[in-house]
């Protein structure tokens, strides 16, 4: 992605730190009044916050004045310029610890994918810093300047990334880089970067010599042992202690998890028809000496199941939606399913029975423009059609809410890198 205005000003703030990138040795001094306001803030959120300051205290604090002009994480340090660190309060250092741990725990530098570096790591900025407000975690970094918007509340790293794709023409890409807290290190396969043994540094000597490079070997590493100090982490504190995005992260991580495909089955199976019948007895009342009505079942489903085709939907996510389509018809000898296309209105309304020996290939999808969920709920109440169960399958991304949560029982299949759940109904992640 391209930008005309991607520069940052020569007189901004990260210009200005820039300059505090020095081989020099460090004095003494400044040496340990910043060690000492960042062992000061470790402590302070090991007492307040203390989700945070296990976390925070396992990275090793290595200096990196070299290369690094605010702070910067690869999961195992707390990398850091003396300069800037020493224009904080300590309370913003601790906002600051904060911020280098969420990106750990949401794995911000695994998540990029394809998607644009510099627009990435503005999202993940913007998402981060919300939740350490709203959590009260330090104080928001004012001192310098950084990512804030209350728009994004709530919003998962993706979707935010997504707003800001969208906008790129609206707005500075540059200023918002200048107001990044932190380097992103998305880590390019190559030798591990360097600094001291002991991770601690020492005084008037430099640590972190080198911007760290992480092999994929080290980064999966990395991840697994972010997946167990999360977890033990969050077992010293009480739900309530910990932003919702890390409870919902916990709950994936320690869950048992139903495969999807299952629980969307045993949910289509639940709306069959029964109805009992004198013809077929139950056996239920034979030690009642008692003749009781057996149960005939309707094998044939009938559910409405919705394809988000709006413009952050690829070919291959159009593709995966059909074919579980396909996959719910061979499942059931017996099915009536309606099937419909959105993005702000509603397209391509077809039916799709055992009888009629059709295959989902025959479909023809449309859409490509906005996202809308109440477009669903206000054509079937238009029409007349109030299924039994309503099958959504979506990249939860929507530009307005997610529909009636009283008109009919819903399944959102998500597809996609969201962390977004539904209000209501069941929200499944779509996985291959």
């Amino acid at each position: 992605m391209s930008n005309t205005n991607s520069k940052p000003k020569k007189n901004s703030r990260k210009a200005q730190f820039e300059l505090n990138c020095t081989d020099k040795p460090i004095s003494k001094e400044l040496s340990e009044r910043v060690r000492e306001k960042l062992i000061t803030a470790r402590i302070a959120l090991l007492l307040k916050k203390p989700f945070f300051g296990n976390i925070a205290t396992r990275l090793e604090l290595t200096p990196a004045d070299q290369w690094c002009t605010t702070a910067a994480t690869d999961g195992r340090k707390f990398y850091f310029n003396h300069a800037f660190i020493d224009t904080l309060r300590v309370r913003e250092v601790e906002f600051l610890f904060g911020h280098e741990v969420l990106h750990c725990v949401y794995d911000h530098m695994g998540r990029r994918g394809d998607r644009d570096p510099q627009l990435h790591n503005i999202a993940a900025d913007y998402v981060v810093n919300l939740e350490l407000v709203e959590h009260k975690v330090g104080e928001l970094i004012t001192t310098v300047p950084a990512l804030y918007d209350r728009k994004y509340i709530n919003w998962g790293s993706e979707q935010v990334y997504d707003d800001l794709f969208k906008n790129a023409k609206k707005i500075n890409i540059g200023e918002l880089l200048d107001q990044l807290l932190d380097e992103h290190l998305d880590g390019s396969d190559g030798e591990a970067g360097g600094g001291d043994a002991d991770g601690e540094g020492k005084p008037g000597q430099q640590g972190g010599q080198s911007r760290p490079q992480l092999t994929s070997e080290e980064k999966r590493a990395i991840r697994d042992e972010l997946r167990e100090v999360v977890i033990n982490a969050a077992k010293q504190c009480q739900a309530g202690d910990l932003p919702a995005g890390v409870q919902r992260l916990i709950k994936d991580l320690t869950e048992p998890k139903l495969n999807w495909r299952e629980l969307l089955r045993q949910r289509i199976e639940s709306t069959v028809l029964s109805d009992y019948s004198w013809l077929k007895p139950s056996r239920t009342g034979w030690e009642l000496d008692a003749v009781m009505p057996g149960m005939i079942v309707d094998q044939q489903i009938d559910i409405c199941a919705a394809l988000d085709m709006s413009g952050s939907i690829g070919e291959n996510e159009a593709r995966d939606f059909l074919s579980e389509i396909q996959g719910i018809m061979n499942q059931f000898d017996g099915y009536k399913i309606q099937v419909w296309c959105f993005d702000t209105q509603v397209y391509s309304h077809d039916t799709f029975t055992n009888d009629d020996g059709r295959s989902i290939g025959e479909y023809q999808i449309r859409g490509g423009g906005g996202t809308s969920f109440d477009v669903n709920w206000n054509w079937m109440k238009d029409n007349d059609i109030e299924p039994k169960l309503f099958v959504m399958f979506t990249d939860m991304y929507t530009g307005d809410g997610f529909g009636d949560p009283n008109y009919c029982d819903t399944i959102f299949v998500s597809h996609g890198g969201a962390d977004i759940v539904a209000p209501h109904g069941l929200t499944v992640k779509y996985e291959q």
